[in-house]
């Protein structure tokens, strides 16, 4: 069994479910396809998530997804995966992902570095010892543990004296794996779920901007980094941080998670996300402009 030393590529599709706006694919879509590129190069190596899981009791769980989407993908397009090995760090395999389409590819749609490690399943059934190979990369439990200090009602603590929103929510089962935590596809969606509760709450919502603007957020960039185990139906308390707004054409939020435990806040994952608003064209072309002044007002912390 390899170390996933090999460059693989995966031609596939993005799903259907992505094309929210149009037929524009979103960023949590296109994490998709990192991570199903990621799974195949791990496959073609002579490592697939099911044998390793199955045989050796490890999980592959990846940790850290940082994403760079330079321009669109649209529905039907057919999506070129080239996914090739970088030095190991912290424990990680570390992967680059280049995303391109079939139909020009010459053209970089997005490109993410990913850090991959194999949690040693604590279910306890019996397994196999671990390939020589990939030893470097098992953990016994995701991040290093660490803790804030709860002074109150978790979510009055997270916005207070930020330009933030925070909300605590149940972790559901579809949002684990391996039988037990939350795994990068859940964050994903969370994040897209703490944008849209932002703004909702800040009176520029998805809808509001798209029925009176014809406006849509375009997302230039995400970075998700997993820093500890939210388990299945533990109770999560996310904050939504609006970090950096830069001339009216971006802005940068971060979203934090925690859990509680023995009195104190658990970091469980971090991430940024990076916003620029654009006017629909037509049913295929869009156009990035400047925030109008409602939206930059609400990012500036106005309700």
């Amino acid at each position: 069994m390899a170390a996933a030393t090999s460059p693989t590529t995966l031609t596939t599709t993005p799903r259907y479910e992505g094309a929210n706006i149009c037929t524009w694919i979103g960023f949590k879509h296109v994490n998709y396809l990192v991570e199903e590129a990621v799974l195949d190069h791990l496959r073609k190596n002579g490592a697939p998530a099911g044998l390793l899981y199955e045989r050796h009791g490890l999980c592959v769980d990846l940790v850290d997804v940082d994403t760079k989407m330079f321009t669109a993908f649209h529905v039907d397009d057919v999506v070129v995966a080239t996914v090739r090995r970088l030095p190991d760090a912290g424990g990680q395999l570390r992967l680059s992902v280049l995303l391109t389409t079939r139909a020009d590819p010459d053209t970089k749609v997005a490109r993410a570095t990913v850090g991959v490690v194999l949690r040693a399943d604590p279910r306890g059934l019996p397994a196999e010892p671990a390939p020589a190979a990939l030893l470097p990369h098992v953990v016994g439990e995701l991040g290093e543990p660490a803790t804030v200090p709860l002074t109150g009602d978790p979510v009055a603590q997270l916005t207070r004296d930020r330009n933030a929103f925070a909300w605590s929510w149940r972790v559901p089962y579809p949002y684990c794996h391996f039988t037990e935590r939350v795994q990068l596809s859940g964050y994903l969606r969370l994040m897209e779920e703490a944008v849209d509760l932002f703004l909702a709450d800040r009176g520029v919502s998805i809808k509001t901007l798209l029925d009176e603007d014809d406006l849509i957020p375009v997302v230039p960039r995400s970075h998700v980094r997993i820093v500890g185990e939210a388990k299945m139906e533990e109770r999560v308390h996310t904050a939504f941080t609006v970090t950096e707004v830069f001339k009216d054409l971006t802005y940068t939020a971060a979203m934090d998670c925690y859990v509680t435990r023995g009195g104190a806040l658990v970091p469980v994952a971090t991430g940024t996300i990076t916003h620029g608003y654009a006017i629909i064209d037509s049913r295929r072309d869009w156009s990035v402009v400047p925030f109008p002044e409602r939206l930059a007002a609400a990012l500036g912390g106005a309700r």
